[in-house]
């Protein structure tokens, strides 16, 4: 199957991905079957997706006519059955548990048959362990997207082996789509950039630990540093910005040598994580929340509407939305 031949796409799990992603989808032309459980998730997944047409257009990105022309193309259903009638592409976001996504799989091998290519929204599982159990693991991948998908372009697509003809239809998809697919090589727990940010995190929760500064200060430090040039470009070519003779002579200058000591021999290597952190950060979090006007967000619901309002603007400089 060829990228251009998908047209109707089904939405299994109307959670915050499951919506985002048919908002994603409808907004850019594509039928799309929104499923669930029970009528009261899939009607508030669809309410979900509503919502997010409606900010657009409060943003001024969509116009009301087109947010209402989006909303027509999503049909919702409790049938797993007639939600994958005449789809070319499924796209899972149900609970990130294997053995429930190898039963969603069970069901799609049982109702689309072998040519629709299965996209599993999972952010850390192995698409090899979910497809394990499939009568067609071939047609199988992971595309990890990034909340929320409708406005961030990253996903990340891998599949298991014998997956390459459907690994490069969804990345040629996902591009039509206007996403940045960015392709692993071979899979990994956590994928590319779940991997960044717990890197990034497990040197926080360290310094938060040791004394040096508090939740509020790191979040702070991460926004107003490295988090505004990341969100131009990426390490490599920051660092390439970074030194006279490239990222060549960046690392050189920074990564140690005989008489200096490199900063690497002083950052966490621990892999579990220290006792009593989840309460510290919650206290951390709610009171750096708490200070807060709410217009850049004090509350969860403020914070996420901020959060996307940003986010639109990074993208419009990214020409990207």
């Amino acid at each position: 199957m060829k990228a251009e031949e998908i047209k109707k796409i089904a939405c299994l799990g109307t959670g915050v991905i499951g919506a985002s992603w048919c908002t994603n989808f409808v907004m850019k032309g594509y039928d799309v079957a929104l499923y669930d459980i029970s009528e009261e998730q899939l009607a508030a997944g669809r309410q979900k997706v509503c919502d997010n047409l409606n900010f657009l257009v409060e943003k001024g990105h969509m116009s009301r006519e087109a947010a209402e022309e989006s909303m027509a193309r999503v049909s919702c259903t409790t049938s797993i059955s007639q939600a994958l009638t005449d789809v070319q592409l499924v796209q899972e976001s149900v609970p990130e548990r294997y053995e429930i996504k190898q039963s969603v799989l069970a069901q799609v091998d049982e109702f689309a048959g072998d040519n629709v290519i299965y996209a599993s929204s999972t952010s850390g599982l192995l698409i090899s362990e979910i497809a394990k159990l499939s009568r067609y693991p071939g047609r199988c991948i992971g595309a990890h997207p990034y909340n929320p998908p409708h406005l961030i372009p990253l996903v990340e697509p891998v599949g298991p082996e014998g997956s390459e003809s459907a690994l490069e239809t969804a990345r040629q998809f996902y591009t039509i789509l206007g996403k940045e697919p960015v392709v692993l090589h071979k899979e990994v727990p956590g994928f590319i950039a779940n991997r960044l940010q717990t890197a990034v995190a497990r040197e926080i929760i360290d310094l938060v630990m040791r004394g040096i500064c508090s939740v509020e200060d790191a979040d702070k430090a991460l926004t107003f540093g490295p988090g505004i040039r990341w969100a131009i470009m990426g390490q490599n070519l920051l660092y390439q910005l970074g030194n006279p003779k490239g990222i060549k002579g960046l690392y050189a200058d920074v990564g140690g040598g005989k008489n200096k000591k490199s900063w690497l021999e002083d950052m966490a290597r621990w892999t579990a994580y220290p006792d009593g952190w989840p309460d510290i950060a919650q206290a951390g979090v709610e009171e750096a929340m708490a200070k807060r006007p709410r217009e850049i967000g004090n509350t969860n619901e403020s914070l996420a509407r901020y959060r996307d309002e940003m986010l639109l603007e990074i993208l419009k400089l990214h020409h990207k939305i």
